[in-house]
C-alpha cells in the first residue's frame, strides 16, 4: 500500500556538474512490499527534476505516485507470477500511463523483485552467475578544467578504455584542450573517447564542434543540440564525421509510431536509452528493437538512480551481453546510496554477491 512509500533525497558525495547546472541532491522515491513469505521487495521511482516529463514539484508527482500504486496494487500478484512484459493487461495497464515512465519503471522493478521472491537476481544471465562481466565507460563530470583533467587521469589509471566527458558548460576552446591532451595520451585504438553535450550547443556553432571532434577520433557526441530540433538534427547525422547519439531527443516519445517516426526522420548513428526516462525496461526494449531494425547502435546509461534501480537496469542490460561500452556505475556518487551487489574493474562491471565490495 502507498503508506510504504517514502522520500530518500540521494546526497552527492561532491557536487556532479552537468550542463544544466550543479546537482547537490537527487531525489527518488523507495516503495516497500512485503512478500507472504515476509520478504521484503524495495523499488525505486526516480527523477531528476527539471529532465523528467511526469515531473513538476515534490507535492505533484507524491501525489500521482500515491493514486498510481493504488490502481496498480490489485494486479500485483498476477503480473509478477507471469512474463509481463508480455502480458497483455500489463501493457495495457502501462499504455494509461506512458507520460510517467519513471513509474513504469519503479513498477516493473518491483514486479521482478516479487518474481524473484525478494533474491536480488532478477534476470538469470552470465552476468549475475558471475561468469561475464560487462565493459563501461569512465564518466567525467563536468568542473574546473583541472579537476575534470584529474577525473579523466584517474578513469585511465583504473583501467577504463573508454571515457566520456561532458561538455558544454565551460568555454569550448578549453574544453578542446583537454580532449587534446587525452588525445595525445593515447591514440583512438588505445582511449575511446565520448562526449556528452546535453544539448549545450546551437546549430550555428556545432560545425565546428563536430570538425574538432573529429580530428581527435572521438568515438561519439551526445545530443549536440538542444532536443526537438529535427530537421537541424537530422542533417547534422547525414553529413557528420562523428557519430550522433540520440539522448534527451527520446525523452516524452511514448508511442511506437512516435519512435519509428524520430529514427526515420533524423537517423542517428546512436541512442541513448535510460529506462526511468525513456518509458522503463519496457519501453526501452521497444526502442532497441526498433533501432536494430534500422540498423542503428545504441547502448544503456543510468539516470541518478539509486542501487536499487541501478542494480535493475544493469541485470536487464547484461540480457543483451552488449559489447559495446554501456553506463553504468556501481552508485558510489552518492553518501547515502543503499548496498549494491555490483564492483567496478578495469573499465568491467561484475555482480558479487558481497555488496561490501561495491
Amino acid at each position: 500500500m502507498p503508506e510504504h512509500l517514502f522520500l530518500h533525497e540521494l546526497i552527492f558525495k561532491k557536487p556532479a556538474g552537468t550542463s544544466r547546472g550543479v546537482l547537490h541532491t537527487k531525489p527518488s522515491w523507495i516503495y516497500n512490499y512485503t512478500l507472504a513469505n515476509g520478504a521484503e521487495i524495495q523499488t525505486e521511482f526516480p527523477i531528476i527534476p527539471g529532465l523528467s516529463p511526469e515531473y513538476k514539484d515534490h507535492q505533484q508527482y507524491e501525489s500521482d505516485l500515491f493514486g498510481f500504486l493504488k490502481e496498480v496494487d490489485p494486479y500485483l500478484l498476477e503480473w509478477a507470477q507471469t512474463d509481463f512484459f508480455e502480458e497483455v493487461s500489463f501493457r495495457n495497464f502501462i499504455a494509461q500511463w506512458r507520460a510517467f515512465p519513471s513509474f513504469i519503471f519503479g513498477l516493473e522493478v518491483l514486479l521482478l523483485g516479487m518474481r524473484a521472491q525478494g533474491n536480488n537476481i532478477l534476470f538469470d544471465t552470465p552476468f549475475t552467475r558471475q561468469q561475464a562481466s560487462m565493459p563501461i565507460n569512465g564518466l567525467v563530470w563536468m568542473g574546473t578544467l583541472a579537476d575534470m583533467r584529474a577525473q579523466a587521469i584517474e578513469k585511465i589509471a583504473a583501467g577504463f578504455q573508454t571515457v566520456k566527458l561532458k561538455i558544454g558548460a565551460l568555454d569550448w576552446p578549453q574544453e578542446l584542450l583537454l580532449l587534446q591532451e587525452l588525445r595525445a595520451h593515447a591514440p583512438a585504438t588505445e582511449l575511446t573517447i565520448r562526449v556528452d553535450a546535453n544539448g549545450a550547443f546551437s546549430p550555428s556553432e556545432i560545425a565546428g564542434v563536430l570538425e574538432e571532434l573529429a580530428r581527435l577520433e572521438v568515438h561519439s557526441i551526445e545530443q549536440p543540440i538542444a532536443a526537438g530540433q529535427y530537421r537541424e538534427m537530422s542533417n547534422l547525422c547525414k553529413d557528420t564525421k562523428v557519430p550522433i547519439a540520440l539522448d534527451e531527443e527520446l525523452i516524452g516519445l511514448t508511442s511506437r509510431a512516435q519512435k519509428i517516426a524520430l529514427l526515420e526522420q533524423i537517423r542517428p548513428q546512436y541512442i541513448i536509452l535510460k529506462p526511468s526516462l525513456h518509458g522503463g525496461l519496457s519501453g526501452v526494449r521497444e526502442w532497441i528493437a526498433l533501432a536494430e531494425e534500422s540498423n542503428i547502435g545504441w547502448w544503456l546509461t543510468s539516470a541518478l538512480e539509486s542501487s536499487i534501480g541501478l542494480s535493475a537496469i544493469v541485470q536487464f542490460g547484461a540480457c543483451y551481453a552488449p559489447a559495446i561500452p554501456q553506463g553504468f556505475g556501481t552508485g558510489g556518487l552518492y553518501t547515502n546510496n543503499f548496498p549494491a551487489p555490483l564492483r567496478i574493474q578495469e573499465g568491467h562491471i561484475y555482480w558479487v554477491n558481497d555488496s561490501s565490495k561495491d
